[in-house]
């Protein structure tokens, strides 16, 4: 059995809705905007701030927003910029986590690299004194690698701390005068290795 009510006894009903409806706004979001504050909080300590900075910046901002909107009492609009800010956040966290996995991977090539490099430095030099180079030809060479061993053990530490970005810092000089330091050795001129006299 449908029940009909006339259209007065309707009309207490959707004023009530409109005025619950008023209500919901007539307060500043403040719960909103403590999670958004504490997703963006979140996404700092992941490391958003390097690894997705433009996501971490708009959170950021939509906070400013959302507390600037609350001043003004234009609950709405600061109800808005909460949830945006809460959802830019969480984006940022997702993002600094693919982007610290790609930075691992991309440093980690860097210390094969200048491994490598060690590896080619330290032969030349050998191979240089075997020819009779003369030591203080071979000083600066030397002090570079020796200098590269503790670049090279500095980024490691940096890699065990997840501090990728301070790791390349450290490596990029490392592999350029290791590339110098190899091509100064080669184009030092060398001598025969002394042959011993049959009598």
């Amino acid at each position: 059995m449908r029940c009909f009510f006339p259209r007065t006894s309707r009309t207490p009903w959707i004023l009530a809705l409109l005025l619950l409806a008023v209500a919901g706004c007539s307060e500043p979001p403040q719960k909103e905007i403590d999670q958004a504050q504490a997703a963006v909080d979140l996404a700092r300590t992941s490391g958003a701030e390097t690894y997705a900075a433009e996501e971490f910046t708009a959170a950021t901002a939509g906070i400013e927003k959302a507390r600037a909107a609350v001043d003004q009492r234009d609950y709405r609009q600061a109800l808005s910029h909460a949830i945006d800010a809460r959802q830019r956040a969480q984006n940022a966290v997702r993002q600094a986590g693919d982007g610290k996995a790609k930075a691992k991977t991309a440093v980690e090539a860097t210390v094969t690299a200048v491994s490598t490099q060690l590896n080619q430095l330290e032969a030349r030099l050998n191979a240089a004194e075997t020819a009779r180079v003369p030591a203080k030809e071979l000083r600066t060479p030397r002090a570079v690698l020796a200098d590269a061993r503790k670049g090279l053990q500095e980024a490691r530490t940096e890699i065990g701390a997840e501090n990728y970005a301070r790791a390349v810092e450290i490596l990029t000089p490392v592999r350029k005068n290791l590339d110098d330091a190899i091509r100064d050795v080669e184009n030092i001129p060398q001598r025969a290795p002394r042959t011993t006299r049959k009598r």
